[in-house]
């Protein structure tokens, strides 16, 4: 068996290839780590809070289950998100005067002032970059992660289009195998 082996420019260390990917992941998942806690420390939110707010800012009057499809996470993860906004005054709930089944969302003054002074999700600016790869560069970078994914066993988890750590749902949680 043929054992690959990289240098790390950095430290002169020789270290096998899983090694080098173990680094990169870990350095993602750092990078992710310290925005949650700067945008937690700026705005009070999580990702999955802010994420939400700027779909109720985009089309008032839109209604939880259309939030959920659209940031794609399960309607029992999007309830309970919106419980903790409307506690904190940031979303308020509007039933329909003529059909009482009707919910309709909206941004409170508070949930816009936050809005404005939340710090840039973090995946905009990978958006950005990932934007400005050519077409077979992003198809690679894709496959190559959903690869990754699942090799981790990790391709059944809830997941929104957002980086943050602890984004996931309960009921992802409760219905996949755990991670080997």
């Amino acid at each position: 068996m043929i054992k690959l082996a990289v240098i790390n420019t950095k430290s002169n260390i020789v270290m096998e290839k899983h090694q080098e990917l173990l680094i990169a992941l870990r350095k993602v998942i750092r990078a992710i780590d310290l925005h949650s806690k700067h945008l937690s420390k700026t705005s009070g939110l999580t990702s999955p809070q802010l994420l939400i707010l700027l779909e109720i800012d985009k089309a008032p009057a839109i209604n939880s289950s259309q939030v959920a499809k659209n940031v794609n996470l399960s309607a029992a993860t999007v309830t309970s998100i919106l419980d903790r906004l409307e506690n904190k005054d940031l979303i308020s709930r509007i039933r329909d005067s003529q059909d009482k089944r009707k919910v309709s969302l909206y941004l409170t003054e508070n949930g816009k002032t936050i809005l404005l002074k939340a710090p840039q999700a973090l995946q905009e600016n990978f958006i950005n970059s990932f934007s400005n790869l050519a077409e077979w560069e992003q198809s690679q970078l894709l496959s190559s992660t959903e690869r990754l994914a699942d090799m981790m066993n990790a391709n059944e988890l809830d997941a929104a289009p957002l980086l943050e750590l602890n984004a996931m749902s309960a009921s992802s949680i409760n219905n996949t195998n755990p991670i080997k």
